[in-house]
């Protein structure tokens, strides 16, 4: 909660509605902050339903905040359906910028990629996941996934399959009290997690950036080993 700017505090503390993806969610945040106002539901499920309403509301002269629970609107969180049909009935969309778990991920995981890709949750089929996961790899490109804990060892195994001495920066429960960051080779990161499960310590979301195989990470993280008596 400390990662609300000023800023998104006072819109929510002045708009006549709050659409958001989970009303409970939501509330714990409105009442931490003192704001009382009302809510609308307005999740995947029943985007267009909620935008409807939502555009009642705008063409009475209203004024509507969206909050995703905990995330960006649209970045893997519902919202895009929403601004797009606000947008579409002639009302201004303008964005209030917040923490985001991609750019706050990149900041922190010493990637230079010049061009990163956003995938988010790739596909809980095996098959799927591996063939996209091939096509990111072949890319060049540094890319930024997200993952649950019930999945993230079956992503580090394929990852580790296909390319395992991609360097890679694991994010796990960013901003939040069990706050972790993991730095290594695909490889090395699906040891450390296999270690962690058997701990019972995969919990949290995760947010995965892999580097591009473009980049020099590889020979500076062996050059480093080798620095310390290592491979």
């Amino acid at each position: 909660m400390g990662d609300l700017s000023i800023r998104a505090a006072e819109i929510l503390k002045t708009v006549d509605l709050v659409a958001c993806e989970d009303t409970r969610q939501t509330l714990k945040l409105l009442s931490h902050l003192g704001i009382s106002v009302k809510l609308l539901s307005c999740r995947a499920q029943n985007e267009e339903f909620a935008a409807k309403k939502v555009i009642r509301e705008l063409d009475e002269g209203k004024t509507v905040a969206y909050a995703s629970d905990a995330g960006t609107p649209a970045l893997s969180d519902p919202g895009a359906l929403l601004a797009r049909k606000a947008s579409e009935a002639g009302h201004e969309v303008i964005p209030i910028p917040g923490p985001s778990a991609f750019a706050a991920l990149l900041s922190v995981s010493g990637g230079m990629d010049k061009t990163v890709i956003f995938e988010g949750f790739l596909s809980p089929r095996p098959g799927r996941r591996r063939s996209r996961l091939g096509e990111l790899l072949d890319t060049g490109c540094g890319f930024v996934v997200y993952e649950s804990p019930f999945r993230i060892i079956k992503l580090f195994q394929d990852l580790a399959d296909l390319d395992s001495s991609r360097y890679v920066c694991v994010g796990r429960e960013m901003t939040k009290i069990h706050e972790e960051y993991l730095r290594g080779s695909a490889e090395e990161i699906c040891r450390i997690l296999h270690g962690k499960a058997e701990k019972n310590e995969i919990r949290g979301e995760f947010s995965v950036f892999v580097s591009g195989k473009k980049s020099n990470y590889q020979v500076n993280y062996w050059l480093n080993h080798a620095d310390n008596g290592g491979r």
